[in-house]
Formats: structure tokens, sequence, C-alpha cells
């Protein structure tokens, strides 16, 4: 069953990682595609795999301009319903060592990003009569970590900014939800420095679930919230993270 046939979506970050596995899935159950990246090379390289269902469109999320021309290579396929706020970046480093500058920056690409993406949809949506909007955040976004302050900070605005979108725009059909991914095998998540099995057998064993996520896992979250499925869903988190925010087993406690 193709779940999301007669569907245009834009899925930012589409051209690796968990975008790269989005925009697949999208394909696969029947929505046309516009892939934002600023990879140009491999977004151009899954556009030309996909076919005639996915466009390439390079862009930087943090651009107005960029934004108004991934909406108009949406519209060129049908009209907009969906949109993927997927495009991100990590800082990791102390308070004393993030300088104001690597702050900004983050903010711009994960925070400012999301607004600029919600903005611009805003009235293609209303005026395809509907829409799904799902931004994605991170577990960072319901806890943090030392070492993360500029990223947890960003992902938490985007928790927060999704609620007030949802509430601002549910009037007009418009569904806004955010996707909270613990962690997910890609280059962002460690892929290409550590292997999955050494992650595996050090960060993430004491997790309920005791492995890194795929970008598949997170797609079909963000799947479901793109479909008529989950017409009644808006403003809430959805969290795929094998258990990371439930906490951890402790060795050497009872049923661990």
């Amino acid at each position: 069953m193709q779940r999301l046939a007669g569907k245009v979506a834009i899925v930012t970050g589409g051209a690796n990682g968990m975008g790269e596995a989005t925009v697949r899935l999208f394909v696969e159950h029947g929505a046309k595609v516009v892939i934002g990246d600023i990879a140009e090379d491999a977004g151009q390289a899954l556009a030309n795999e996909l076919g005639e269902v996915a466009v390439f469109c390079r862009m930087d999320v943090t651009s107005e301009a960029d934004w108004d021309k991934a909406v108009a290579a949406a519209q060129a396929l049908g009209p907009l319903n969906v949109l993927v706020n997927n495009a991100g970046m990590v800082h990791m480093a102390s308070i004393l060592d993030t300088s104001p500058q690597d702050f900004m920056r983050v903010v711009e690409v994960n925070q400012l990003s999301t607004f600029l993406g919600v903005r611009a949809v805003i009235e293609p949506m209303k005026a395809a009569g509907c829409g799904s909007i799902i931004n994605v955040s991170s577990i960072d976004g319901l806890h943090s970590c030392a070492g993360l302050g500029a990223y947890s900070a960003s992902k938490w605005a985007v928790r927060g900014f999704t609620k007030a979108a949802a509430i601002e725009l549910g009037q007009y059909g418009i569904r806004v939800n955010s996707v909270h991914p613990g962690g997910i095998f890609t280059e962002m998540g460690g892929k290409g420095v550590i292997s999955e099995d050494d992650l595996n057998k050090s960060i993430y064993k004491d997790f309920p679930i005791p492995r890194t996520g795929q970008p598949e896992e997170v797609a079909y979250v963000t799947l479901f919230l793109a479909t008529d499925e989950a017409s009644y869903s808006t403003g809430s988190e959805f969290v795929a993270d094998g258990g990371w925010f439930a906490g951890m087993r402790r060795p050497g406690m009872p049923c661990s």
C-alpha cells in the first residue's frame, strides 16, 4: 500500500543519513519529493536514481531565498503537503570552548532553519487544504549531556517551536510534530569514526534496546506522521531512541 500516494514533500538534509532514508521511504510509498541539501553530488545522484518522482534542490536551510526555491520546486510537482525539517549539525565542545560564533551557527542551522521552513510552507499548505510538518529535534531536545550545550539548546528550541506552530496552524488543517532520534548510526552519529560494533559494546550496551539505531527506523516514524494515519496527532513528540530517554539497565541490579 502506498501510504503517501498523491502527496508532495520537501525533505531537508535529504542527500544522506536519516534524510536520505526518509526520501527513499517517501518515494516507495508514492510521494514526490524535493531533496533539499548543500551536498550537491550526493543529492543529485539520489534524485537521478529515483527518477522523475524526485528533484534535487541545492539548498542552504538558513537562506530564505533557498527556501523559496525549494517551495517552488515542490509546487511544480503538485500541491505541497509535507515538510520534513531534517537538516542539522552538531558542535561538540565545552561551554568555555564554544565561541559565540560557534553557538550561533548551530542555532542558525538547527533552529532558525526550522522557523524559516515552517514559515515558507504555510501559504502553500493552506492552499492545499492540509499539511504535515515534521521537525526533527533530538533526544537531546528532551534531556542533554555535557559538551552539547549549543546543540541541545537548539533542539529544545525546535521542540518548543513545534508546539507553538501546532497551536497556531491547526486551524488550517496543518499538523506539526517533532521527532526525537537517539543514537542513530549516521555520519553525525559517529559513522566513519567508530564502528557500529564498538558503539554497541560501549555507549549503547546498557540501553533497553542495546544497539545503535538505523536511519530507516527514524524514517518510518516520519512516514507515519506524514500520512493521514496521523490525522489526530499534532504538537507532540515522537521518540525513536532505543529507550535511551526511559533509562538504562544497571549491571548487577535485579532484572538487569
